[in-house]
């Protein structure tokens, strides 16, 4: 029997052609500066992407990363409500539409949903792309204006991903304030500089302000305990490399890491990690040591040495950004 295809592996195979006759300069420029503008900090008052030129490159680079970061941290939270499946997402500032497919990557079945983004042609090549993928073949993409006058129809998931850093700090505000009114759930995620973690800290407390509880990445509610200006909270997704990602970056690796930073936050009961790998573990002879984000809101750095038995090897194993101690097991000895 023919195993299913994942959503992620649909997705590539939908983007493969979708530079098709665009030449391959115009398609670098655009991504150079696409990436200028996601990752800057300076708000825009009108949409990044501006033609077809611009979403095609869009898509082909950065779609995937967009995809894998919100699906990491959608996973995180669907481990920390088990027992709950959204009927209805809205996403917000969509654009392509990575954050729909990596919905559809984490829950089942079909449900509802509803693209909002400024830019027309962005939606017009979402809205062709998911017909590659069943579960949103009634997908609805909206052309609306993201700001402060949006409001959002009552859903059980919104998700806003790599949005906040185009726009102004009222309409920030704004956003994340019509999310908490619309929905049980929220899921932000931003790059992972200290830039967006800034803006998902803002955006947590906004949300723990509006009744909700953090899933992930946090173990608790409590304000972060990273002091401001000496570090940040983020995370790293592996994204396979198209051509594109080779045209522009040069390098011969065939992946590379998206960083980023994010909250998942429910208005429902949770059940957040006890303590979550905040680096990347350092593996050493016969120990692993592991930098923790705890549920007694505090940054601790622990060692599993191999008297742990179980529990080192799956110390080993562990990745930056994982819940910690495994479901289970019990934490480990000091």
């Amino acid at each position: 029997m023919t195993a299913p295809v994942s959503p992620a592996e649909t997705l590539r195979t939908a983007l493969t052609s979708l530079l098709d006759g665009l030449p391959a300069r115009q398609a670098g420029q655009a991504v150079e500066r696409l990436i200028a503008s996601y990752r800057g900090a300076t708000p825009t008052h009108t949409p990044i992407l501006r033609d077809r030129a611009d979403v095609a490159a869009y898509a082909a680079y950065r779609m995937p990363a967009t995809f894998e970061a919100v699906h990491a941290a959608l996973e995180a939270f669907a481990d920390a409500v088990p027992d709950w499946t959204p009927a209805g997402h809205t996403d917000v500032g969509g654009g392509t539409g990575a954050a729909t497919w990596a919905v559809t990557a984490t829950w089942d079945g079909e449900r509802p949903v509803t693209v909002l983004d400024w830019a027309e042609p962005a939606l017009s090549l979402g809205r062709d792309i998911a017909t590659a993928n069943p579960a949103l073949r009634d997908a609805r993409w909206q052309r609306v204006k993201i700001g402060s006058a949006l409001t959002l129809d009552p859903t059980d998931l919104v998700t806003v991903s790599y949005v906040l850093n185009e726009l102004t700090a009222p309409d920030r505000t704004a956003l994340v304030d019509a999310a908490a009114a619309a929905a049980q759930a929220v899921v932000i995620v931003e790059p992972g500089t200290p830039d967006g973690y800034a803006r998902v800290i803002e955006a947590r407390d906004r949300l723990i302000a509006a009744g909700f509880q953090v899933a992930a990445p946090c173990p608790h509610s409590a304000a972060c305990p990273i002091v401001p200006g000496e570090d940040w909270c983020h995370f790293s997704a592996r994204v396979s490399r198209s051509s594109l990602h080779r045209q522009v970056k040069g390098g011969s690796l065939a992946y590379e890491d998206e960083k980023f930073s994010y909250v998942a936050a429910a208005r429902f009961p949770v059940d957040p990690a006890p303590a979550r790998v905040v680096r990347k573990p350092q593996i050493r002879k016969g120990q692993v040591l592991l930098d923790l984000c705890e549920t007694e809101p505090g940054l601790r750095r622990t060692t599993v040495s191999k008297r742990h038995g179980a529990l080192y090897k799956e110390a080993r194993d562990a990745n930056w950004g994982d819940a910690w101690p495994p479901p289970s097991d019990e934490p480990p000895r000091p």
